[in-house]
C-alpha cells in the first residue's frame, strides 16, 4: 500500500446523487477483494462535508463512521482515498480557508487515513479579485493550496488532484496547448498524480496516442477518473454492461483508473467484476492471472456469478451479506438457500422497509384479485410464464436485463432488435396502411414478421419486469425496479402502436392527412445514429426508452414519459392492445361497474344494463373503433381508452345513424316512465346532449377527443397512463394536432382518477364547453 508505483484500480464514488450506505461501502469492500481490486476513492458530490459545507468537521458520529469504513477497507486490502473539493468558494489566498482545509484533513487523517485527494472539477474558471491580485493564473492558485496541503500531510504515497480541466474537451484550445494543464505540469509537485477523464467526460474508448499526450503536457502519467458508467446525468439510464474500449496495455501509461460507477450500488455488479477480470489481465497478454481481456467473455463469467446473487433472498441494505464469486468465496455456503420465500413488497421510498407488507401483497390489491377473470393477457393464454421459476431470474432474463440496459455509447443485442425493428416497421408502415390494398403479400407478411418479432420481444420485457419485481432479492429490486418499471410501460406503448399500424395508418389520399405527408421522424435513423461518435451521451435522454419514445409520433411530449414509479410495485402482467369487437361486453361491464360504484352501488337500469355503456363507449366503439384500445391484466380486461379523430365529422355521423339506432333499441324512452325507467330516459337525453356543438376555437386547435377508463383498484396508476400514450400516438400519427378530454364538475371520482394518473398534468390549456371542464393539449 505504501508503494508509489502501484497501480491504482478500483471505485470512486464520486456521483451525483444520494450517497451509498455504510452497509453497502462494506459489501463494496468484499467485492473488490474478490476481485483483486486495490483503491476506493470516498467523494459524493451529495456529501455536504465533502463539497458544499467543506470547512465543516466531522461530528464524533460520523468520525465513527468513517474510521469504521478505513478500518474496514485496509481489513480487505483496499486503499481509502479521501477526497475533498472545495472548489466552489474557496478563497485561494486566504490564510483562514487554507487552515480550515488543513483542519479537515488533519481530522481525517487522525483516523487512520493515509491517502488524499483535492477536486477542482466542475466549478467556475474566474476567480475573485482578491486571488486574481495574489495569482497569475487560475492554475498557479490550485497548485499552491495542492502543495501546502501534500507538505503539511507529510507527502503521502497516494495524493491525487482533480483538475478544473479534466478531459480533451474541457481543454482551452487543445491539450497539448492548454496553459492551464502545462502550468500543472512544471508547478505541481512530481509525486501529486493528476485525474483525467479521458477525451470526453464520459469516453467511449481510452487511447494510446491521448494519454500520451496528455502524460507528455502534464509531466507524469494520469489517473483516469473512468465514467463509462456513471449515470447520475439522467435518471432514465442505467448501465449494467461490462468494462470495455480501454486495453489492458493502456495501464503503461497511467498512474491508475477508477471507476466511477451507476448511482445505484446494486446495478455495478458486472461493472466491478469486469474491471477486476480487467485489472487481473497481462497488459501484454501473457502470465498473471488472466491470458487477454475479452469484454465478451469477462460479461459472461461476471453473469454466472450474478445469477447467483441475484437469487439469494438480500434485503435492501445488504446487512451481513458476502458477495459471490466462483472463484475464492469461503463464505458462500453461510447464505440462505436459494429456495427461499420471498420477502413481502415494501414501498420503494422508504429508507428501510415498514414493519409490515403492503396490503395485497405483490399481486396487486384485495380489489384487484376479488375481479372474475376474464379472458386474460395474450401471454396466460400462450402459456408464457417467467422463465425461471416463481421467485427466480432465469440466464435468458438476465442478459435480456444486462442487453437492454448497457453502455452509454452501445447498446445490447436485444436493444439493437428493438429499435431496428420499430425503425424499419415505422418507415414500411405503407405496406399495411388502409390504402396499402395492392402491396405484394410477401412484403406484408415480412413486416407483419417481423412486427411478431418486435411484439415477442415486447412480452420479454414485460415477463422480466414481473420476474424482478416478484424476485427474492429485495436488495436489486430497489435499485434497478425504475428502470425495469420504465422500459415495461414504453414497451407496452410500442408494442400496442406496432398492433395498430397493422392495417389502421390513413393513405396519402385521405383528406384528414397521412403518415407520409404529415411527420418528419418517418425516417430510418435512431437517437443513437444521430448521436455520433463524438457526443457525449447525456445529449440523447432516456436511453432504450428515451430511443423507442422518439421513433413514436408523440416522442417529442416528454411529459407522457415521465412518471413516479408506484409506491407498491407489482408482478402483475399487464397488456395495451387495440380493440377488438368482442371486447365490448367487457368494456360495457366495467364501465357499469363504474358507474354504480358513482351511485353508490344502486343499480337503476337494470331493466336496460346496457344503457351506460352505450352513453360512454358505444358511439365510438360503432363510428370509430380504430380508435379504440384496451387495457388488460391477468384478469381481463381493466381499463380502455377510446379516441374520436375529428370531432366535428364525428357529431355529423352521431345525428345521422348513432342516436336513430338508440332510439330504435330503448323504444318509448320519450313517452313517459311507464315505457323506460326515469334514469334510462336521463341518459338518453343526455347521449343528445353529449352530440352537441363544441366552440369552433376550441376544435381549431383540440380537433380529436378521447374518453379514458380504468378500474380504480389498479396498483400501478402508469399502465392507465401508457394506455393514454398509445391513443395519442394513434391520433398524431393519423394528422392530429390536438385532444380534449370532457369532464363534468360533478363527476368527482372521475375528476380524483384523472388527477392521480397526471392527466390533467398531461393535457393543458383549459376552455370551457357547456357544463362540463375541457382540458387539451397541443400534441
Amino acid at each position: 500500500m505504501e508503494d508509489r508505483g502501484q497501480f491504482l484500480c478500483g471505485v470512486v464514488e464520486g456521483f451525483y446523487g444520494r450517497p451509498w450506505s455504510m452497509d453497502q461501502r462494506r459489501v463494496l469492500f468484499q467485492w473488490m477483494q474478490h476481485w483483486g481490486l486495490n483503491t476506493y476513492l470516498y467523494g459524493p458530490k451529495d456529501d455536504l462535508k465533502h463539497r458544499l459545507l467543506w470547512r465543516e468537521v466531522y461530528s464524533p458520529e460520523e468520525e465513527g463512521q468513517l474510521r469504521t469504513l478505513v478500518t474496514e477497507a485496509r481489513s480487505r486490502g483496499v486503499s481509502f482515498v479521501y477526497a475533498l473539493s472545495p472548489g466552489q468558494d474557496i478563497v485561494f489566498s486566504s490564510a483562514c480557508d487554507l487552515t480550515l482545509l488543513k483542519r479537515k484533513l488533519k481530522q481525517v487523517s487522525d483516523l487512520g487515513c493515509q491517502a488524499f485527494a483535492i477536486l477542482f472539477d466542475d466549478i467556475d474558471h474566474s476567480m475573485c479579485q482578491a486571488d486574481s491580485e495574489a495569482f497569475s493564473s487560475f492554475a498557479h492558485a490550485q497548485i499552491s493550496v495542492a502543495n501546502e496541503i501534500y507538505r503539511f500531510l507529510g507527502e503521502p504515497p497516494v495524493f491525487l488532484f482533480c483538475p478544473t480541466e479534466y478531459c480533451g474537451s474541457l481543454c482551452s484550445p487543445c491539450v497539448s496547448k492548454s496553459s492551464y494543464l502545462q502550468t500543472l505540469g512544471a508547478d505541481l509537485q512530481p509525486n501529486i498524480s493528476v485525474i483525467w477523464t479521458g477525451s470526453k467526460v464520459i469516453s467511449r474508448t481510452l487511447s494510446v496516442d491521448c494519454l500520451v499526450e496528455v502524460g507528455s503536457v502534464l509531466q507524469r502519467p494520469p489517473l483516469i477518473w473512468d465514467n463509462l458508467h456513471a449515470n447520475d446525468y439522467d435518471s432514465r439510464r442505467l448501465f449494467l454492461g461490462p468494462f470495455k474500449g480501454r486495453e489492458p496495455q493502456l495501464r503503461s501509461h497511467l498512474r491508475g483508473l477508477l471507476l466511477n460507477p451507476n448511482c445505484e450500488f446494486e446495478a455495478n455488479y458486472i461493472p466491478l467484476h469486469t474491471l477486476g477480470t480487467w485489472h487481473r489481465t497481462s497488459p501484454g497478454g501473457e502470465g498473471e492471472d488472466e491470458p487477454d481481456y475479452c469484454p465478451d467473455r469477462a460479461l459472461s463469467e461476471a453473469l454466472r456469478d450474478w445469477m447467483d446473487e441475484l437469487n439469494q433472498p438480500l434485503q435492501p441494505g445488504r446487512q451481513s451479506t458476502t458477495p459471490t464469486s466462483h472463484a475464492n468465496t469461503p463464505d458462500r455456503a453461510e447464505r440462505p438457500p436459494a429456495q427461499a420465500k420471498p420477502l413481502p413488497m415494501f414501498p420503494l421510498s422508504s429508507g428501510s422497509p415498514p414493519t409490515s407488507p403492503a396490503k395485497g401483497g405483490e399481486n396487486g390489491s384485495e380489489g384487484e384479485a376479488k375481479r372474475t377473470p376474464g379472458e386474460g393477457l395474450k401471454h396466460k393464454a400462450q402459456g408464457r410464464v417467467p422463465c425461471g421459476g416463481k421467485g427466480l431470474l432465469s440466464e435468458a432474463q438476465v442478459r435480456l436485463l444486462v442487453g437492454l440496459h448497457y453502455l452509454p455509447h452501445e447498446h445490447g443485442p436485444a436493444a439493437q432488435k428493438l429499435l431496428q425493428d420499430l425503425t424499419w416497421l415505422k418507415t414500411h408502415c405503407h405496406l399495411v396502411s388502409l390504402n396499402g390494398k395492392k402491396t405484394a403479400p410477401q412484403k406484408v407478411e415480412e413486416w407483419r414478421g417481423r412486427a411478431s418479432r418486435l411484439m415477442a420481444l415486447c412480452e420479454d420485457i414485460a415477463q422480466l419486469h414481473r420476474s424482478v419485481v416478484g424476485g427474492v432479492n429485495r436488495a436489486v429490486l430497489y435499485d434497478l425496479y425504475p428502470y425495469v418499471w420504465d422500459l415495461r410501460n414504453t414497451a407496452l406503448v410500442a408494442k400496442a402502436f406496432v398492433c395498430w399500424l397493422d392495417g389502421r395508418v390513413l393513405g396519402d389520399s385521405s383528406t384528414l392527412g397521412s403518415w407520409k405527408n404529415c411527420f418528419h421522424w418517418c425516417g430510418t435513423t435512431t437517437g443513437a445514429e444521430l448521436l455520433g461518435v463524438d457526443s457525449e451521451p447525456w445529449v440523447f435522454k432516456g436511453g432504450v426508452s428515451g430511443e423507442v419514445q422518439m421513433l413514436l409520433p408523440i416522442g417529442s411530449s416528454t411529459e407522457l414519459f415521465t412518471h413516479p414509479p408506484p409506491l407498491f410495485p407489482t408482478s402483475r402482467l399487464y397488456n395495451v392492445r387495440p380493440y377488438h369487437s368482442k371486447d365490448k361486453v367487457e368494456l360495457y361491464r366495467m364501465v357499469r361497474q363504474l358507474h354504480l360504484r358513482t351511485q353508490g352501488g344502486k343499480d337503476s337500469n337494470s331493466t336496460h344494463p346496457d344503457v351506460t355503456g352505450d352513453r360512454c363507449l358505444g358511439a365510438c366503439l360503432a363510428l370509430c373503433p380504430e380508435y379504440s384500445f384496451v387495457l388488460e391484466d391477468e384478469l381481463g380486461v381493466c381499463g380502455c381508452v377510446m379516441g374520436v379523430q375529428d370531432v366535428r365529422s364525428f357529431i355529423k355521423r352521431c345525428h345521422a345513424t348513432w342516436m336513430p339506432a338508440m332510439r330504435d333499441k330503448y323504444p318509448g324512452a320519450r313517452t313517459g316512465p311507464s315505457a323506460a325507467p326515469a334514469h334510462t330516459q336521463d341518459l338518453l337525453l343526455l347521449m343528445e346532449e353529449d352530440q352537441g356543438e363544441y366552440p369552433d376555437s376550441l376544435l381549431h386547435h383540440f380537433p380529436s377527443q378521447l374518453r379514458l377508463d380504468a378500474l380504480p383498484q389498479l396498483v400501478d396508476a402508469s399502465v392507465s397512463r401508457t394506455l393514454l400514450t398509445a391513443l395519442l400516438a394513434a391520433l398524431k400519427a393519423n394528422g392530429s394536432q390536438g385532444v380534449f378530454c370532457e369532464v363534468q364538475p360533478t363527476d368527482r371520482q372521475r375528476m380524483e382518477f384523472l388527477t392521480k394518473l397526471g392527466f390533467l398534468e398531461i393535457l393543458r390549456g383549459e376552455a370551457r364547453s357547456r357544463e362540463g371542464v375541457v382540458l387539451g393539449r397541443l400534441l
